[in-house]
């Protein structure tokens, strides 16, 4: 801590993590640690199998590989963490770690959100005009696209960090939660957050309302082009199209948005770090097995991948 008059400012955040659950404080880390190695394996996996696999060089796995990489962001930037935290005496983090922290991992889930919304419009392209799809989908657009998710998640993270920059921190400085997330550090902000507050809420209604609105209209428009279609079959084949998107979108959305309008303390109750366990640790890892699990196209890739071992295989 550094003083300042008679102000003492922070320059460290204890993070409580799981620390009043001693007793099963192993197993959590375990849990953990399964389950971040599988989501880096997963995500990776998926990004690799793309690059290689010239069938999936489409616009639909372009954007999936964007997403699998900003998942491994997403997750990286609470885990590890966390995870060294586990066995510490002093569960620390410095103020400025703190708050890069934040950065990134608001960056990385406005990324994820601006992502997803441009999946939903390229599913409402593919199912309502597949003749014109390739065209519309072009790569300049897709590319355009991506390069936009970004650079918006960039400049609405720096806003919010500029803000966070001008709160002064002068105790108390324990973080009941097991990363720096914007609410905690408001609580324990001793200066004005009024600003903060506003910023917060505009890349809110900016991010989270105009992405969901996006989304329920594409799939509005993708509800009655299905309804449209005659045969049984044409209707499963067009809904299993965007089935994963919208199962890994309702996770995604229902989930964030039930932690931060449950938290009112600012998600400091043990049932709010658990809760936050689910959109922060366990959707990157689910978002992988999502769109592959009943995904024709990947399955065939690994088949295809799995022939090309055991040709290489043999010739060696």
């Amino acid at each position: 801590m550094t003083g300042k008059g008679n102000i003492t400012e922070i320059t460290y955040f204890i993070l409580l993590g799981f620390s009043d659950f001693p007793r099963i404080i192993t197993v959590l880390f375990v849990i953990f640690l399964v389950i971040y190695i599988m989501s880096l394996t997963c995500n990776l996996g998926l990004i690799v199998l793309i690059r290689m696999d010239s069938h999936l060089h489409t616009p639909m796995y372009f954007f999936l590989s964007n997403l699998s990489f900003t998942d491994i962001c997403y997750v990286s930037s609470t885990v590890p963490k966390m995870l060294s935290n586990f066995f510490q005496e002093q569960q620390t983090i410095t103020l400025v770690g703190c708050i890069v922290q934040d950065f990134i991992f608001s960056m990385m889930g406005l990324n994820e959100s601006c992502l997803m919304t441009a999946m939903a419009y390229d599913r409402y392209v593919a199912i309502c005009n597949p003749l014109l799809y390739a065209s519309i989908m072009s790569p300049r657009l897709r590319v355009h696209m991506v390069m936009g998710a970004y650079m918006a998640g960039l400049a609405a993270s720096f806003s919010q960090l500029c803000a966070l920059l001008q709160l002064h921190f002068c105790g108390p400085h324990v973080i009941s939660h097991f990363f720096c997330d914007t609410p905690q550090l408001l609580i324990l902000s001793c200066s004005g957050t009024f600003f903060v507050q506003v910023t917060t809420a505009v890349i809110t209604m900016i991010f989270g309302i105009a992405s969901v609105l996006v989304i329920m209209i594409s799939y509005g428009y993708i509800g009655i082009a299905i309804m449209k279609i005659t045969s049984a079959k044409g209707r499963s084949k067009a809904f299993n199209t965007c089935a994963s998107h919208l199962t890994a979108v309702s996770l995604f959305y229902a989930s964030s948005i039930f932690v931060y309008l449950n938290s009112s303390s600012g998600g400091s109750s043990s049932f709010d770090r658990f809760a936050s366990v689910f959109y922060t640790v366990m959707i990157p890892m689910l978002n992988p097995l999502i769109y592959s699990l009943r995904n024709k196209e990947i399955k065939g890739a690994l088949k295809r991948l799995h022939k090309r071992r055991c040709y290489w295989g043999h010739q060696f």
